[in-house]
């Protein structure tokens, strides 16, 4: 008696820009065992069409609340940029399953008037299989307690030269006053997490932890749980510039976060180490939009050094499966709304920490 096939599951779009485009399109078309993409939605129709046109997605928006009530699909992918707070507040209001795209908001109060549903944060490193493998060596060195310190390295070169490879399509058929309007709101929204007063410095510095900075401390939550205290905070540099934080684990040890914005440098490169009384654990992570490119775990220990891991699995589509697992067979996500939550909470310590050091005003909920 053979088992019975499931259909793929029926899935919407919100957001069809450079990461969709990059990975999501490309990894939904080769897992249609998994998803079939019903509709899609960008605030430009160009670009809800060129997504659309390459998954065979019938349904085509401008607007979410129109997607939402023209339903046909089970869950919604969050991929747009900017908070998400509010439109995985809708999604989940209306009955789907939810997964969203880092940072799940820009402020406590959009992630704690969330309704009950089925939501998962996408941190797509946490699934990567040369993580997940460090995570199991530091369990059978003994935990969080054997950590000595976690250090991470990020250069991070211009997006535009990370996808350039991608042939990306452009949109330039939206309104700019809508634009205008969207940034605003981010505005008001970065003002509540920092208070009105919060100068540009400290407000660059907060987009920075939340947009890229994140995924560190989405591995350090699942290393060691999240930073028990910030204890310093600098920034320098033209631009995004450079930023050093460094504090205590909630375990035992330390880590520091050293985040370059290089944009000329040659490729994506971030390594995260582990260090503990007998050894090392360092994971070196290519460039998120090179699809199958290996992120390589080096283990040293006994004073020998060795490639544990070289896994050509790709992390967002092991998110991907994670997230269909999760709507139908109910395996927990490694990152729910309390994780979602704990980032901004972390990403809020940093900004008050580098204020407090500089004598610049805080206030909103960092304060």
């Amino acid at each position: 008696m053979t088992s019975a096939v499931r259909k793929p599951m029926k899935v919407a779009l919100l957001g069809c820009g450079a990461v969709t485009q990059a990975v999501y399109v490309p990894l939904l078309s080769r897992r249609r065992d998994l998803f079939e993409v019903t509709a899609v939605c960008d605030l430009s129709r160009t670009l809800a069409d060129v997504a659309g046109d390459r998954l065979g997605a019938p349904g085509r928006y401008t607007e979410l609340e129109s997607m939402l009530a023209g339903g046909g699909f089970e869950a919604v992918l969050v991929l747009a940029s900017g908070s998400h707070g509010s439109s995985v507040r809708q999604a989940l209001e209306a009955g789907y399953a939810v997964l969203c795209e880092k940072p799940l908001a820009l402020t406590r109060a959009e992630v704690e008037a969330l309704p009950p549903g089925r939501l998962m944060v996408g941190y797509m490193k946490q699934y990567d299989p040369a993580v997940r493998r460090a995570e199991e060596l530091l369990a059978e060195l003994g935990g969080p307690s054997v950590i000595r310190s976690v250090e991470v390295t990020v250069l991070h070169p211009s997006g535009e030269s990370q996808l350039a490879f991608a042939n990306l399509a452009q949109a330039h058929d939206v309104d700019p006053s809508v634009l205008a309007s969207l940034r605003s709101q981010e505005s008001e929204l970065v003002s509540r997490a920092l208070g009105e007063s919060a100068p540009e410095q400290v407000r660059a510095l907060y987009g920075v932890a939340l947009g890229s900075i994140c995924h560190d401390l989405s591995l350090l939550r699942r290393f060691t749980g999240s930073p028990a205290e910030i204890s310093a905070v600098e920034a320098w540099g033209p631009g995004p510039g450079s930023i050093e934080i460094s504090g205590a684990l909630p375990v035992s040890g330390r880590f520091s976060i050293r985040w370059h914005y290089l944009e000329d440098y040659p490729a994506y490169r971030e390594t995260v180490a582990i260090h503990h009384d007998r050894g090392s654990l360092e994971l070196v992570f290519p460039s998120p939009y090179l699809m199958n490119a290996p992120t390589v775990l080096t283990v040293v220990a006994d004073g020998e050094s060795r490639t544990e891991w070289r896994d050509v699995s790709e992390a967002f589509e092991v998110q991907l499966a994670a997230f269909h697992a999760y709507v139908n067979d109910g395996k927990p996500p490694l990152t729910d709304a309390d994780g979602g939550l704990a980032d901004i909470v972390t990403a809020q310590l940093v900004a008050a920490r580098y204020a407090v050091q500089h004598d610049l005003p805080i206030g909103g909920e960092a304060a």
